[in-house]
Order: structure tokens, then C-alpha cells, then sequence
């Protein structure tokens, strides 16, 4: 199973002012796990960012003003989440955004239908509590020291581990395997894959374990 953990940074809340994408970062997960294939950009919005999001995320005008154009990344970033189901808290909002500059290129939109919104999962899942990403970190124990702003990689990064907990998947993966076959290891490891190595026991080990069951253990007569 192919996934995207994807987040934006704006220059504003709402599409309709005129506000654009100042930060695009995805991580992509397989089979529920983080990999290190990871897209990130920041982007030249050709207009100035709004004193509310510079609080929010830091970036200057004059920083945006030498980074590329989303023109110039739309490819590869169209890409890179192909195929794909997008997990994004309050997607909406990043799906406005993302639909928007998309259009301005005449581009075809990204479905909502291929999207999981980890903010409804946390409505339906908490009703009436917080569900902000920071109030979901707090309620998972994750650390999220590193968000002294809203940066879109560092975003992913607490969402992976938050959609897991959502949805249930503490382990994600567990690859049972009775093998002493080093390459394998090496390869699952490789992978980043979380596995656990199950080792039987011979037949003179379940030999003087039934002894000891025999004449070591006192009868429970309870």
C-alpha cells in the first residue's frame, strides 16, 4: 500500500484573496512505514505573504522571492504523488491550494476521493476534543519540539506518526520469518520494514523443556 503524507504552507488563508503556495513537502509511506522518498520545495509566490502566515511559518518575501515557481515543479511533484492516496490534515484547505495553482496551469485537479483527511478521522475518532496536529501529538506522546513553526516537512513528519496512531496501527508491519538467512535480514532492514525473527526450538531443547515441566514445576491444583 502506497501512500503520501503531503502538507503546504500558504501566503494566506484563502484562495479567493489571491493567496498562493509558499511550501509543498510530501514523505511516502509503503505499507503504513516512512521511506526516504521525500519531495520538498519551497516556491516563489509572486506576491507578498500575509502578516498572519509569516507568523505562522517564517518565510520572507525576500526568501520566496529566489525560489522556483510552482510552473517549474508541477511535473515532478504531479510525479512523485501519482497513483498514490494523500494523507493530509484538513485537506480541504491544502486541496484548495494545491487545486488552485493546478488550474492557473491547466492542469487536472487532484480528487478529493483519493485523499484521507486525518482531521475528520480525529473528529469522529475525539468528538468535541482538540484535534489539531499539535493536540494530537500531545495525545499520542509524540514529541513535537521540533514545530517552533509550521513547516511543511517537519508537519509530515509528526503526521506520519500520528495517522498511525489514528488508525490503529501501532506496529504498521510485522514480517514473521523463520529464516537464518543474513541477505534476508539485511534486505527487510533495508527496507525499513519492522520484523521480528522467530526462532523454533530443536528437538532436544523441547526435550528438557517437557523434563522440566515434569519435575521442576509443583501441580496447580487451582
Amino acid at each position: 500500500m502506497k501512500e503520501v503524507i503531503l502538507d503546504t504552507e500558504t501566503t494566506g488563508l484563502s484562495v479567493k484573496e489571491g493567496h498562493r503556495i509558499v511550501e509543498i513537502g510530501c514523505i511516502a509511506l509503503e505499507n503504513l512505514m516512512p521511506t526516504s522518498k521525500k519531495f520538498h520545495c519551497y516556491l516563489n509566490p509572486g506576491r507578498k505573504v500575509s502578516q498572519k502566515a509569516l507568523e505562522v511559518h517564517g518565510y520572507t518575501d525576500e526568501f520566496l522571492s529566489t525560489q522556483k515557481q510552482f510552473k517549474d515543479i508541477v511535473d515532478e511533484f504531479l510525479s512523485f504523488i501519482k497513483d498514490k492516496k494523500l494523507i493530509i490534515h484538513n485537506a480541504e484547505f491544502d486541496l484548495s491550494h494545491l487545486n488552485n495553482e493546478l488550474a492557473i496551469l491547466n492542469k487536472p485537479k487532484i480528487k478529493s476521493d483519493n485523499v484521507t483527511d486525518t482531521l475528520s478521522l480525529a473528529r469522529d475518532k475525539f468528538p468535541g476534543s482538540p484535534i489539531s496536529l499539535d493536540a494530537l501529538c500531545k495525545r499520542y506522546r509524540i514529541d513535537n519540539s521540533k514545530r517552533t513553526q509550521h513547516t511543511a516537512l517537519v508537519d509530515c513528519e509528526l503526521l506520519s506518526k500520528v495517522y498511525i496512531n489514528l488508525i490503529d496501527q501501532k506496529e504498521p508491519l510485522l514480517n514473521f520469518k523463520n529464516t537464518d538467512n543474513d541477505e534476508n535480514d539485511l534486505e527487510l532492514k533495508k527496507n525499513n520494514k519492522y520484523y521480528k525473527k522467530v526462532i523454533k526450538a530443536n528437538p532436544d531443547e523441547l526435550n528438557l523443556h517437557k523434563i522440566y515441566l515434569k519435575n521442576s514445576l509443583k501441580k496447580n491444583f487451582f
